[in-house]
């Protein structure tokens, strides 16, 4: 009777558990939700940064032609005169998922823009995401663990950064495909179930779709196989989790266009492989020592040994006779830059140009994850004790992750998660150790709840303060096997909560300083909140297309960006090209619908270094190398008159670095004064006479008749000049962006003409200069 009442009481006590974790679930997604709108509420629906807007512009002509017509899309408004093949080069998962969204609601009679969608989209997958990190928490520490993990990835900065409303990349639902692909790995881990390991294999089907960073999964997962058979852990549980993962999970990565069978000829993929093989070694020498008898099983390991070594060394040299003839030896770029932080900056400076692939500062860390940084420590030490199959996972993804993310800040994205995961397990142990020293000291309950107390009395035996005799064998009395099997069955009710009780009332702590603790880590909680809600309203949630600023007069919005790319719209034909660091050609095709020659994509390196090439070259030289890409308009970027800093002629010096990579002729030294970058009287010849400098600072002394800029703090070189070849069409109301056009060719040739003595050297000149001169040589 007694036994039942305690079952009872332990399934309600469950049951309501389980229902309290549900709503506090509900509310942490609604928490995620809401916390990312803050860039909706004070500002305005609007797609963010730059990248956003091409993935914007591709779901638009998704949903407008379809599946069939979106793979076969020839995109010719971009990197002109070479054009892109949409389907074959973008991470659908993105764009696939926006409008799938789009479609269901359509189809339920709710009538939502394709904007809507996107802009909303990373905010309803980072509630996703924070239901994600509490199941895998869940799998390796318990509910309370999962739960503390789930609030704190729904307001962690870092990524918040990257899921504000309007963050339209492919980051707003990569995350949760990689947090859940870790999770289903998890779980197939611990239940050795197909079923979980068949939606593992799908769920990284979904992370290679969605982001390029799929290749941390797929290095990551055959890292903890291998720890696991090296210290000893192989079962049959791992060798479900890993096998089809790696077997159906490759056959539909290669499905992806843009990944195809890159899938296995590239060395980020090779590792996986080469566990695979290993995994199968150990698999058949475990499967021989059940069926052999132990000297055969000897024998046969050696051959089995054997064997392995030879095809292990043999696919090692196939390998690296494959990537041999690669410059890369089968890397990609940014891969190498993970392993070398140096290569980027040494031979590929268009990577190492871009801002998010540059390392992290020690401030970047506390602003991104704040007082986690400090828990992530007391998380690996709890994920030790006792050390599993789950919880090892979770150290090596905490340590991979702090290196990657001390190499290229983008990457903090990836480390912010494990931090929330490892910080939860932190505070949930911290915080039963605590509330049990309390419970054990409190008036009236020494330590035993209602159920254990009805267990406890049935058995008058052992007293309270001793613990259990041992027998013979050294085994306890819990663990000595009864006879009769009612016995059996009764006393395992009664005696594991008085060893429990025993254990837990060794680790009690101070009473007052168990409070202290527990205050402290509250008031630990609270600082956080504050600080990402803070993040969320002030630091992440400006879209940098409208920019705001703050004086003593008020509230000032910049929005020149939109009104740049409006004139363009309304003011140039349909089929004129628009010249402008790649930075701004994802904006200019979606806003402006008009043909640029490089965007943000940067897969020709050449094409950029012609750009480059052309700003860092006198007007002359540049208007040869711009008319020769049929270009009618050029756009800069410039800040030095309200101060904004992300400007061309910051930016210039890669560009000076990029075409110089390309055209030796472009040489750095020249641009600098005594190894420093100034635009000031001390500048370079070579820099007061380029291009960006000319289209930047034409008529800029005529704002306050000084020249001075604001973001060099500085007064400029060269404030009275003339373009000859270029001419200026529009700038808009604070000069952050100024739009020239290139001046016909036949001024050039009437200027000839006049200085012609007869009409034959006339027909001479303007014959030779009807011959375009190359740009390039």
């Amino acid at each position: 009777m007694e036994g039942s009442e305690t079952s009872n009481g332990t399934t309600l006590r469950n049951a309501f558990g389980n229902v309290l974790s549900f709503f506090i679930l509900i509310l942490i997604g609604v928490l995620a939700f809401s916390i990312r709108l803050f860039s909706v509420i004070k500002y305005e629906s609007v797609i963010h940064e730059f990248d956003p807007y091409f993935n914007y512009r591709v779901t638009q002509f998704l949903t407008k032609n379809g599946i069939y017509d979106f793979w076969n899309w020839f995109d010719d408004r971009t990197w002109y005169p070479l054009g892109r093949v949409i389907g074959g080069t973008v991470y659908p998962g993105l764009t696939l998922t926006a409008g799938t969204l789009w479609w269901l609601l359509n189809s339920l009679n709710i009538p939502l823009s394709v904007e809507t969608i996107c802009v909303f989209t990373a905010p309803i997958f980072s509630a996703f995401t924070s239901w994600a990190a509490y199941l895998l928490t869940r799998e390796v520490k318990g509910a309370g663990a999962g739960l503390t993990a789930a609030a704190l990835i729904a307001m962690v900065p870092s990524y918040i950064s990257r899921s504000v409303a309007g963050s339209y990349d492919n980051e707003a639902v990569a995350i949760f495909a990689l947090i859940f692909t870790f999770y289903l790995y998890i779980k197939t881990l611990n239940t050795g179930s197909l079923f979980y390991a068949t939606l593992n294999a799908l769920a990284y089907f979904y992370m290679v779709c969605s982001w390029g960073g799929y290749t941390f999964i797929i290095n990551l997962i055959p890292m903890h196989v291998l720890m696991c058979i090296v210290t000893g852990r192989y079962s049959s549980r791992l060798y479900i989790a890993y096998a089809p993962l790696v077997v159906l999970g490759t056959l539909l990565a290669a499905l992806v266009p843009v990944v195809g069978f890159n899938a296995v000829m590239t060395s980020e993929h090779f590792a996986s492989f080469l566990v695979f093989i290993i995994i199968h070694v150990v698999a058949f020498v475990h499967y021989i020592k059940g069926v052999l008898s132990p000297k055969m099983f000897k024998v046969a390991v050696t051959l089995v040994l054997s064997i392995g070594v030879i095809v292990c060394c043999a696919v090692i040299a196939i390998l690296v006779a494959l990537v041999a003839s690669s410059p890369t030896k089968g890397w990609s770029g940014r891969s190498l830059s993970l392993l070398d932080p140096t290569y980027a900056s040494k031979y590929i400076p268009i990577i190492a140009s871009v801002s998010e692939h540059q390392p992290p500062t020690w401030p970047s860390y506390f602003m991104d994850i704040n007082v986690l940084a400090f828990l992530v420590p007391a998380g690996i030490i709890a994920c030790f004790s006792p050390l599993s199959d789950a919880s090892s996972f979770v150290i090596l993804y905490i340590v991979t992750s702090v290196y990657f993310s001390g190499v290229m800040v983008r990457l903090m994205l990836v480390f912010a998660p494990a931090a929330c995961i490892t910080s939860g397990i932190a505070l949930s142990e911290a915080f039963e150790v605590f509330t049990r020293s309390i419970k054990f000291q409190l008036p009236g309950l020494q330590g035993i709840s209602p159920v254990e107390a009805e267990e406890t009395s049935s058995d008058s035996t052992v007293p309270l303060n001793e613990v259990p005799k041992t027998d013979k064998s050294g085994e306890t009395l819990k663990e000595r096997p009864s006879r009769k099997n009612r016995k059996k069955e009764k006393e395992p009710v009664a005696k594991p909560s008085i060893k429990a009780r025993i254990e837990k009332k060794l680790l009690v702590l101070p009473l007052e300083g168990s409070v202290l603790a527990i205050f402290l880590l509250v008031l630990l909680g609270a600082f956080y909140v504050v600080h990402c809600v803070w993040a969320a309203a002030e630091a992440y949630s400006a879209p940098s297309i409208v920019l705001t600023s703050h004086s003593h007069d008020g509230l000032h919005v910049f929005d020149d960006f939109r009104e740049a790319y409006a004139w363009l719209s309304h003011n140039t034909e349909v089929d004129d090209k628009v010249a402008s660091w790649w930075d701004y050609g994802y904006q200019t095709t979606a806003m402006a619908n008009r043909t640029v020659i490089v965007d943000n994509n940067t897969w020709n390196n050449t094409h950029i270094a012609t750009v480059g090439t052309a700003m860092s070259s006198p007007e002359k030289a540049a208007w040869e190398i711009f008319n020769s890409l049929d270009v009618k308009y050029v756009l800069v970027v410039f800040g030095g008159l309200v101060g904004y800093p992300s400007d061309d002629i910051n930016k210039f010096l890669w560009m000076v670095r990029i075409g110089g990579g390309v055209f030796p002729h472009i040489k750095e030294p020249d641009y600098l004064r005594d190894g420093q970058y100034r635009i000031d009287n001390q500048a370079t010849p070579t820099m007061l006479n380029c291009l960006m400098y000319k289209l930047s600072y034409y008529r800029f002394v005529d704002t306050d008749g000084k020249g001075f800029d604001r973001v060099r703090r500085t007064e400029i070189g060269k404030k009275y000049f003339k373009l000859t070849h270029f001419e200026e069409v529009f700038t808009t109301h604070h000069w952050m962006v100024r739009i020239y056009k290139l001046k016909p060719p036949k001024n050039r040739v009437r200027g000839k003409t006049k200085k012609s003595k007869s009409k034959s050297t006339s027909t001479i000149s303007g014959k030779r200069s009807g011959t375009k001169k190359n740009p390039w040589n």
